[in-house]
């Protein structure tokens, strides 16, 4: 029996994916051994590419995993950077002259389906073991552990510590069918292995979760059953199936668990580093780097600070038990030495997980600089899918310049399909261009077209991983979209966004399958929004769409009948408590009042109908504010004015007045800013009418509502009250304000409240 618990002659290293020291013991047992054979958990399907694999490629790369069939699509990658475990394995093993194999099922397999990433760590698994171990060593994570027991730690003994930690983690772990399924197939390559060595060494590198059970797989009589020397058969794809394994240049970055890294060892950059100089010089480095990054950004870094941050690390580490610093001593000490305010979220290094929106920008940089910039490049002569290939031609032959802007005319055919091939790319994913402008929903009818150049060192990559779609541009996106439109289902906010793509990318075929998906779902929409969405692409399609071959159609036009009629039914039904305006409800009623003006007559859509409707609505004390100043507004954008004066003064409460004026905007923004300013007059004399407390309270609903207006309609309005209020216009922009308009509102609610108590206690202007 081996040291590490496997039979004579077979040597199994449970590792950590992505871990320096691990790859540091393969190597080291890897030249001690001479091994006839290295098996390493990986993707058995790609034994007989091999030498594609370890061409010169510049690290990191992956292996994506494309598969689909009529039941699932599953896509994956296998990473591999220079301190990968399994990448040394693999390459040391080839350099002493090993054999060398991978051992596990395909990542197509079902065993793998919930695997987006093979290498990584399975913490679900044994997260209670973890937590316990942290709480005994006084570590925040399993980031932190690894680094206390095994990244600092000195290499003598380190096999004997890998083998106990997972042998407790396997121990109080249960596995799942699909580990299970896994583990048995990886120890009948073994068996074969063993007997193929004629008593020479044989190496197994694995997920340490895995060993503890290979090694009791193996420890016994050598025989799976069938006593050959054949190497296991290889599962292969159902017939319907198609699938298939490329190489892709991968990034420090998607490997980095601080930016979404489905597991595994953060910061990529500092354990790249302690690869190559050990972990003293990478805890210098990580700190030389941050500076270098706060400084270019003008951020101010004394040298005191970092000579206090150093001199923090090296206390920490000492306080710590460790004899160098280690990652979380160096982040810790910069922390302290640099941040001054107080802040707001933990530490992504204390609380593993994607670094958090608004985290202090000091931070921001540890991290950037703890994940690095580094993108892998394959070798020249590494085959690439075909879909690399047609989407060069395609560009060539649509004569697009990735470095340059292009500017279309949609009604010349030429542009059109260049157009129609650059949403096919969009649609896909893969990068080169921005849209700026062009057709777009709820806007008015667009016939020119412009993109910008949006270079992306993740275009190969992407393009790559799109191909597992299919070989051409074409073939690509009908697959994605198909399989797009049946995951979707009933979403018919989604399906209608989708309904708009393909008609820009000239997908004929899936636009009407997916706009018979929209017009079946209508029926039993709930969600007003949802249904609004769908009304305003179904319109804009058909009010619009000649370049795109559905204006007016009659399918677009039963789905636009259908949705108004729903949308109204739904409208009457709302019951809410006075609250802030609801936007996905207010676009809805724009997109019912839209299909009226332009449709109406076309489609046999009643006004009267609407009208009503909209009275009831608009009359409802039992609707939301919102709703009623909406309803109001959809009754005078379509011609019955309202007596508006007299409605914005039944709504004239604090807490009510803005939701409903924004209601009001949303629907007849145009009508209010072309009629003789009654309605402004009105709202001004409301609001001088108001104590500096209930201001305060209207406040934040008015600035939303006044948002419905574009910018110059904003500032005509400011000049209309500024006139009221006989005070001279402003020559300037009148909605740049020295100070902001809700610290000014506080201010005045403290000053009054202020007053209120002086003149409580007689100490006011008429007090003694």
């Amino acid at each position: 029996m081996s040291a590490a618990g496997a039979p004579d002659g077979v040597t199994i290293l449970g590792v950590r994916h992505h871990s320096p020291a691990c790859a540091r013991l393969v190597a080291a047992t890897v030249d001690r051994l001479r091994p006839a054979y290295v098996l390493v958990e990986g993707p058995a399907d790609l034994n007989g590419r091999m030498d594609e694999l370890l061409l010169d490629h510049e690290l990191p790369i992956a292996v994506f995993t494309a598969h689909r069939d009529g039941q699932r699509r599953h896509a994956s990658w296998s990473p591999f950077c220079a301190y990968s475990p399994e990448w040394v394995a693999l390459t040391a093993g080839r350099a002493v002259g090993a054999q060398v194999r991978f051992i596990d099922l395909p990542a197509w397999h079902p065993a793998l389906s919930d695997r987006a990433n093979r290498y990584a760590d399975a913490d679900q698994r044994y997260a209670e073991a973890v937590r316990r171990l942290c709480a005994t060593l006084a570590v925040d994570n399993v980031d932190a552990l690894w680094d206390h027991l095994f990244e600092i730690g000195p290499d003598d003994g380190l096999a004997e510590r890998l083998d106990a930690y997972f042998d407790l983690l396997r121990g109080e772990s249960a596995a799942g069918e699909e580990d299970t399924a896994r583990e048995a197939y990886m120890a009948r390559w073994v068996r074969v292995a063993r007997r193929r060595a004629g008593g020479r060494p044989v190496l197994v590198v694995t997920g340490g979760f895995h060993r503890p059970a290979l090694a009791r797989l193996l420890d016994g009589p050598d025989g799976d059953g069938s006593g050959d020397d054949d190497w296991p058969p290889v599962p292969e794809p159902a017939a319907d199936a198609v699938a298939g394994s490329y190489l892709v240049p991968y990034s420090f970055r998607r490997l980095d668990a601080f930016v979404g890294y489905q597991s595994g060892m953060p910061s990529p950059a500092y354990y790249q580093r302690v690869w190559e100089d050990g972990p003293r010089q990478a805890g210098e480095a990580l700190t030389e780097a941050v500076v270098a990054r706060l400084r270019a950004r003008r951020q101010p870094v004394s040298t005191v600070d970092l000579i206090a941050a150093r001199s923090m690390a090296g206390g920490l580490a000492r306080l710590r038990g460790h004899a160098h610093p280690a990652r979380v001593d160096v982040l810790d000490g910069l922390v302290s030495a640099l941040v001054t305010d107080v802040l707001d979220q933990p530490l992504p290094w204390a609380s593993r997980g994607a670094l958090a929106a608004g985290a202090h920008p000091v931070v921001v940089e540890m991290v950037a600089a703890l994940s690095g910039d580094r993108v892998g490049r394959l070798h020249p002569d590494t085959p690439l899918p075909p879909l690399v290939h047609d989407v060069d031609a395609e560009l060539a032959r649509h004569r697009i310049d990735p470095r340059e802007v292009v500017e279309l005319d949609l009604t010349d055919p030429g542009d059109l399909a260049r157009s129609r091939l650059l949403h096919r790319l969009r649609l896909l994913d893969v990068p080169g261009h921005a849209r700026d402008s062009g057709p777009r929903v709820g806007a008015e009818a667009s016939v020119a077209e412009r993109w910008s150049p949006a270079p992306s060192a993740d275009r190969l990559p992407r393009t790559i991983e799109a191909g597992g779609y299919g070989p051409t541009v074409t073939d690509a996106v009908t697959a994605m979209v198909g399989e797009r439109a049946t995951l979707l289902g009933a979403d018919v906010e989604a399906l209608a966004t989708l309904l708009f793509d393909t008609a820009l990318a000239g997908l004929s075929e899936h636009s009407t399958r997916t706009l018979a998906a929209i017009t079946r779902a209508v029926g039993a929409v709930t969600d007003l929004p949802a249904l609004g969405r769908a009304l305003a692409v179904g319109l804009a399609l058909w009010r619009h769409d000649r370049l795109l071959g559905s204006a007016g159609t009659a399918a677009l036009g039963a789905l636009i009948v259908g949705a108004v009629r729903r949308a109204l039914w739904l409208v009457e039904g709302v019951r809410a408590a006075p609250g802030p305006a609801e936007a996905g409800r207010l676009t809805a009623l724009v997109a019912v009042r839209d299909a009226v003006r332009h449709a109406g007559a076309a489609l046999g859509l009643d006004r009267a109908d609407a009208l009503a409707v909209a009275g009831r609505v608009a009359a409802d004390a039992g609707a939301p504010p919102d709703l009623r100043g909406a309803a109001l507004g959809l009754c005078w954008s379509l011609g019955a004015v309202p007596d508006v004066t007299r409605a914005v003064r039944g709504m004239a409460a604090p807490a009510t007045l803005g939701d409903w004026l924004g209601g009001l905007f949303a629907l007849a923004r145009e009508e209010v800013a072309t009629e003789d300013a009654g309605l402004l007059t009105v709202v001004d004399e409301l609001l001088a009418s108001m104590g500096a407390h209930d201001f305060l309270v209207a406040l934040p609903a008015l600035r939303q509502a006044f948002g419905w207006f574009p910018p110059r309609e904003r500032a005509a309005v400011a000049r209309h009250v500024a006139a009221l209020r006989g005070g001279d216009t402003p020559a300037g922009d009148p909605l740049r304000l020295d100070a902001d308009p809700v610290l000014v509102a506080a201010a005045r609610a403290v000053e009054e409240r202020a007053d209120e108590v002086l003149a409580r206690e007689g100490l006011g202007e008429e007090g003694p």
